[in-house]
């Protein structure tokens, strides 16, 4: 599979294209089946992109918005990538769209992935839209290579739609959508900003396997669109 780099001058630019890129897409997957899909990420690079998107002129009311991974905490929690996306992309003209959020009160996120995977069950497949970020460890979503979880994870041969995690490098526990499951998505992007991250990423695609850089598994195994500004 491939990975396509599409470099703009500097992220104003990078978010005013990648922004009506995604309506566009979205328009057309509402267009051909009634209702599209958009799976984002959460960390500080989308939300720029969260802010410009949520004013895009389309029927928002058919668009199911979820997460590539969540931690474990409340919706109220700082580090709640839900309470980011509330808070910034369900807004204006896109808070008409239905979000699904990746966690129950469950105390351990083990214990959901039925009832996650279940919220899923009258939801279009395979994903219109998927936006993935990359840790500097190589993690995307919360496939993390320091995770006992990583090769269940990485695994397309299963047929999870979810699975739970807990990274020895970061806090919380974690749910996350499995490899098989970002790869079905449609149109697959990685949104990038920095020299490092380029670098992390070059890297990780020419020095080490799956495992030890998951962000490698999905660029192996899907077509992916590289978003970066510098």
């Amino acid at each position: 599979m491939s990975l396509s780099t599409h470099t703009f001058e500097n992220s104003d630019e990078l978010v005013t294209v990648f922004s009506q890129r995604i309506a566009d897409t979205l328009k057309q997957a509402i267009a051909e089946k009634n209702q599209a899909t958009l799976v984002v990420s959460g960390g500080s690079t989308p939300l720029p992109l969260f802010k410009s998107l949520c004013q895009r002129d389309l029927d928002w009311s058919k668009v199911v918005i979820t997460l590539a991974d969540e931690r474990w905490v409340d919706a109220q929690h700082s580090a709640s990538n839900e309470k980011l996306v509330r808070e910034n992309l369900l807004q204006q003209n896109a808070a008409n769209a239905t979000f699904i959020s990746l966690t129950t009160n469950d105390e351990l996120a083990a214990d959901a992935v039925e009832e996650i995977t279940s919220r899923f069950a009258s939801v279009s497949q395979p994903f219109d839209v998927l936006i993935l970020g990359m840790g500097e460890d190589g993690h995307t979503a919360s496939l993390f290579p320091c995770s006992e979880q990583i090769e269940a994870g990485l695994d397309t041969n299963s047929s999870a739609m979810f699975i739970a995690t807990q990274p020895t490098t970061a806090p919380h526990q974690r749910m996350s959508l499995t490899l098989k499951a970002l790869i079905s998505s449609a149109n697959i992007y990685l949104h990038l900003t920095g020299e490092k991250k380029k670098n992390v990423l070059e890297d990780a695609l020419a020095n080490y396997t799956e495992i030890q850089k998951p962000i490698k598994a999905v660029c192996d195994r899907a077509d992916v669109q590289l978003m970066w500004a510098p």
